[in-house]
């Protein structure tokens, strides 16, 4: 039975993961480039920012420690997962310089060790990078042969940042792309002790595995699009409204309700680029990814739109106030932030512009510098508005009252993206609630929507 393990790369996902092996009676080395990384995880701290992280480390301290010495993680454990980053190039493909910095160096320890070893790759990459990018690396430093001397997978993760430990230790299901059976079967094994609940395992080939990995997050980037696409029409129809709608079309098991929401498009490091990658490695190969690159398009064209919409709701407005600066709730990321973006576009059109998040606000400093303010309590920010732009679902907005919104004034107008604010929010005197995905002006829609139909009818008569 497997009992320890190496993990190189202590980013989120790959503390995250060392974390949640402890707690499931690994026993845990980490190893990364980074000294600070190294000493936090050393000393039972949380080398990144990330939900739960840190009380996790601390109650298993036991069993994880971290070194800069790829050598001794390998001589020390039986498998290894490889979580570094492979970020996208200039053409939107995955580059694995650093994923093969770290397999030269586990090649490196695997020519001076006896017996068998794993390495799993968790890190996203393109079809063929595995075995044709990374595996001849192993082999060639480590003067060994892959399927008799060591054993190679790709097993990548489906998490969210800000519910990283939850998310691993309760997986839909893992994906599992063996290079053999051997290889496949220790990995699952591995797999099975580490999740909370019995686990769907989906073993296949290495390039198998490759796809379905991009191929799962982009058909999600299909999901939101279609979501927002039906806010548009809902907001057009009389009585519209996205929620009852995508309840409707959730209950469908062959739609679901996951990510069939309305709201903001899909932003952060993950999709965007996941998206554009598939469409990629389609192109190189002769596959039609069509469909892929009019979803790009759709979704960078909507912040674009909102900003027209706002402009026209928030009228001679002086205070605009942006509450979610991340691009989702529980993170401190503003990669591809709808609510950063949003910021700078009101700022640019001559509003006074300050925003709030509980956890994004120094991340957001630099991308918002001498253009929009910076509030360092959420009071602070509502204090003078007249817009609010609640643009993420953070549990602490949801929360909010009639009087949060009120305190600088007697009127405020909420532009509510996820129409996740209270009825008693909505409804009271003094604030102009306006939720995106609904239709705010009935009588105009039931004008437009028969002048339609009367139309098509006089035309059917004749």
């Amino acid at each position: 039975m497997i009992k320890n393990i190496s993990i190189f790369g202590l980013g989120k996902l790959g503390a995250s993961m060392a974390a949640g092996m402890a707690s499931r009676g690994f026993n845990v080395i980490g190893v990364d480039v980074s000294k600070h990384a190294v000493d936090a995880v050393n000393e039972g701290c949380a080398p990144v920012q990330e939900t739960g992280l840190g009380e996790m480390i601390a109650a298993n301290h036991e069993r994880i420690r971290a070194t800069m010495s790829s050598e001794e993680a390998i001589e020390n454990s039986d498998v290894s997962f490889v979580i570094v980053p492979t970020p996208s190039d200039e053409l939107g493909a995955f580059s694995i310089k650093y994923a093969a910095h770290a397999f030269r160096a586990i090649g490196k320890a695997l020519a001076n060790k006896d017996g068998y070893h794993l390495v799993a790759l968790t890190s996203t990459v393109l079809p063929g990078s595995t075995r044709y990018g990374l595996l001849p690396v192993l082999e060639a430093e480590s003067g060994k042969k892959c399927g008799p001397d060591f054993g190679i997978c790709y097993s990548p993760e489906f998490i969210a940042l800000g519910t990283v430990i939850r998310d691993f230790l309760n997986p839909d299901f893992y994906l599992v792309g063996q290079f053999d059976e051997r290889s496949g079967e220790i990995l699952e094994a591995v797999n099975r002790r580490v999740c909370l609940k019995d686990p769907v395992v989906r073993r296949m080939s290495i390039e198998n595995a490759e796809i379905a990995k991009i191929a799962i997050n982009s058909y999600v980037t299909l999901k939101i699009s279609f979501a927002n696409t039906i806010a548009d029409l809902c907001e057009q129809v009389p009585g519209g409204d996205i929620d009852i709608v995508c309840e409707a079309l959730g209950s469908d098991s062959r739609i679901g309700r996951k990510y069939l929401t309305g709201g903001m498009g899909f932003a952060g490091p993950c999709f965007p680029r996941d998206n554009v990658a598939l469409s990629f490695i389609g192109s190189r190969l002769g596959a039609d990814c069509s469909l892929l690159e009019t979803n790009d398009t759709y979704n960078r064209s909507l912040s674009r739109r909102f900003v027209e919409k706002l402009k026209r709701i928030v009228g001679v407005a002086n205070t605009v106030a942006v509450l979610g600066l991340a691009y989702k709730p529980l993170s401190h990321i503003v990669e591809n932030s709808p609510g950063v973006y949003l910021a700078l576009a009101m700022a640019d059109a001559g509003y006074r512009v300050i925003g709030y998040d509980p956890l994004a606000n120094e991340s957001a400093r630099i991308p918002l510098q001498y253009r929009a303010l910076i509030a360092e309590s959420l009071g602070e920010c509502l204090q003078d508005a007249d817009v609010v732009l609640l643009t993420t679902r953070d549990e602490t907005f949801c929360n909010l009252t009639a009087a949060d919104f009120l305190q600088g004034g007697n009127q405020v107008t909420v532009v509510d993206f996820w129409r996740c604010l209270s009825d008693s929010v909505a409804t009271a005197p003094g604030i102009r609630y306006v939720p995106i995905g609904r239709c705010l002006d009935d009588e105009s829609a039931v004008d437009r929507i028969r002048r339609l139909w009367t139309k098509n009818a006089d035309l059917a008569a004749k």
